[in-house]
């Protein structure tokens, strides 16, 4: 599968901003798909994760009530949805994609990786 995410940006604390995440190569609905996010001198973190039907969600702590990750399995894209953005919100976010039905938070079980794209958030 190879992944492609959409052009971060700039955005103002308590903006929005919606990442999305086209995929090809294999069968998009085949696969799980998750956010992830790593912001200078920090590890990679979980963010969001979406089970491939997308009837199942899961979020991060720092991301519930204000992300939304969702999926349209015909158009073979993931979309993060992001509101009331926070400068500690600025990282290289990267969607990524594992072979399994429900979501996970775990980075090692996933397959594929897009390129990472920058999402800086200004006070």
């Amino acid at each position: 599968v190879q992944l492609q995410a959409s052009r971060g940006g700039l955005v103002q604390a308590g903006g929005s901003l919606r990442l999305s995440c086209g995929a090809s190569g294999r069968t998009f609905s085949n696969y799980a798909m998750g956010w992830f996010r790593q912001a200078p001198g920090k590890e990679r973190e979980f963010v969001a994760a979406i089970s491939w039907s997308g009837g199942s969600t899961y979020y991060a702590d720092s991301a519930k009530g204000r992300f939304t990750i969702s999926r349209a399995n015909a158009k073979n894209t993931v979309y993060l949805l992001m509101n009331s953005l926070k400068p500690e919100d600025t990282a290289v976010y990267y969607c990524a994609a594992a072979n399994r039905y429900g979501t996970s938070l775990e980075p090692r079980e996933y397959d594929y990786w897009g390129q990472g794209t920058q999402v800086t958030v200004s006070s």
